[in-house]
């Protein structure tokens, strides 16, 4: 019987290719499950985006280092004006003959290159926060572009301008510090106080309250760019902050090599600080640790708040239930949350005042039924590590919920959390933050305080 190669490679070839075909079929099944069941992101954005938080894929050391002498920048002629420090990120730097006319939300420059646009707010990855972001224009004169005849100046500045936006989510105390003023300081730091800024997108009540930690870092007023009538004049300007990592700082990128702790450091100084350091007795003149319950008043209540207190009380705590707002005295309310040992609350902004806590102070964190664990440790857990905080984590279960009360058992809501996160980051949000309020089993609860009493330091 005569053998006919012809005949089976074809074959070979189809039998193959459909195995290919099966294969990657798979994969991109597999892919997708994974993507929905494990990267939803907290933000309103496609779940990819949840990587930026932690690893900024897009950043080159050899692009943007900052190079020569502390508070100068390579400004080297081959880079553009305009680039990306990060995927959250962008920074525009200009040397020259620079006139910032803000009510009009142009900034002149000679020697420029081309026209270009930008938001100076880290959070270029998220439209919905973007769209709340003024846009300002860099447009160039002289030379080549003789027919752009520039506002003269009305005011002259010797020092470099530095313009950031306060739009997007700020007013939000956990934004403030992780879009605002965590990326603030990692850019300006190094400037040593002569720097002038240029604030876009001002609240009133907000500048107020972050005013003392702005005189840290600039010796002069800032300038409210939106509304000034002034044009004013710069050798030097650089627009918008550069992010790392939720309320992080990679001492490998930033000026001068600072970390969080060096924010912390500029905090206490800020707000006058006394504790450095959190003990097991607590402050000077106490026998006994600080427990700090952050109280909330719309979802995510403590439904009884009182009986924790009750509870820690009678652990040898000495309690303090507080519910800071955008009116609260930021001073005083830090001088609080520094003389704590302890400080306790269910996943929201309000945990963002750990940045006040003294080093080895213990966080805990309260995480809503609805498996949320991966929302909680990037937004608090991870940052704790940063800031010197020993974090721990309370995990709600249903019969602490009030979602029980509101759904029967077998509902979808309770029986499949991880299908919910499925359909986005809304869905979340409208069934496991915006609805769920909190009643904890006291006997896990007082338990949950003696693991926390272990890790604070011995006096």
């Amino acid at each position: 019987m005569k053998h006919h190669p012809a005949r089976g490679r074809p074959e070979a070839r189809r039998m193959g290719n459909a195995a290919m075909v099966v294969t990657m079929l798979l994969s991109l099944c597999v892919l997708t499950y994974i993507k929905a069941r494990y990267c939803s992101t907290p933000f309103p954005k496609a779940a990819e985006e949840l990587e930026v938080v932690e690893v900024d894929e897009d950043y080159d050391s050899t692009r943007y280092k900052m190079s020569g002498p502390i508070g100068e920048e390579d400004f080297d002629p081959s880079r553009p004006t305009c680039y990306n420090t990060s995927k959250r990120s962008e920074r525009c730097a200009a040397v020259g003959d620079i006139r910032v006319d803000g009510n009009h939300s142009a900034i002149y420059i000679n020697p420029l290159d081309k026209e270009w646009k930008t938001k100076p707010y880290a959070r270029r990855h998220d439209p919905v926060a973007m769209d709340d972001v003024r846009e300002f224009t860099l447009v160039p004169f002289g030379g080549a572009n003789h027919t752009v005849v520039p506002p003269l100046c009305t005011r002259n500045h010797s020092v470099p301008a530095f313009l950031f936006s306060s739009g997007g989510f700020a007013g939000n105390l956990y934004h403030d510090y992780t879009d605002v003023l965590v990326p603030l300081f990692t850019s300006t730091h190094h400037f040593g106080g002569e720097v002038q800024f240029l604030l876009s997108g001002i609240k009133d009540w907000w500048l107020d309250k972050f005013t003392p930690l702005f005189r840290q870092l600039s010796r002069y007023d800032v300038i409210d760019v939106d509304n000034d009538q002034e044009v004013h004049c710069f050798p030097r300007i650089f627009i918008g902050a550069t992010f790392h990592r939720a309320m992080g700082i990679d001492p490998a990128r930033s000026p001068g090599g600072v970390t969080v702790a060096d924010f912390k450091h500029l905090l206490r100084r800020t707000f006058r600080l006394e504790r450095a350091v959190a003990s097991r007795t607590g402050a000077p003149r106490r026998d006994k640790p600080r427990l700090l319950i952050i109280s909330r008043k719309s979802s995510r209540r403590f439904l009884n708040e009182r009986a924790m207190a009750h509870a820690a009380a009678l652990a040898k705590f000495d309690v303090r239930i507080a519910e800071p707002d955008n009116h609260t005295d930021m001073p005083n309310f830090a001088r609080l949350v520094n003389s704590a040992d302890v400080m306790m609350g269910v996943h929201g902004a309000g945990l963002t005042n750990m940045v006040f806590l003294p080093s080895r102070a213990v966080l805990i964190q309260v995480v809503p039924f609805g498996g949320l664990e991966w929302l909680t440790r990037v937004t608090f857990k991870d940052p704790a590590n940063d800031m010197d905080v020993n974090y721990m984590e309370y995990n709600v279960s249903l019969d602490e919920s009030s979602l029980r009360d509101l759904y029967p058992r077998d509902h979808f809501y309770l029986k499949h959390p991880y299908d919910v996160h499925k359909k986005g980051w809304d869905a979340i949000k409208t069934v496991y933050l915006d609805k769920q309020n909190v009643r904890l089993n006291l006997a896990k609860f007082t338990n949950t305080l003696e693991q926390a009493r272990n890790f604070l330091p011995s006096p």
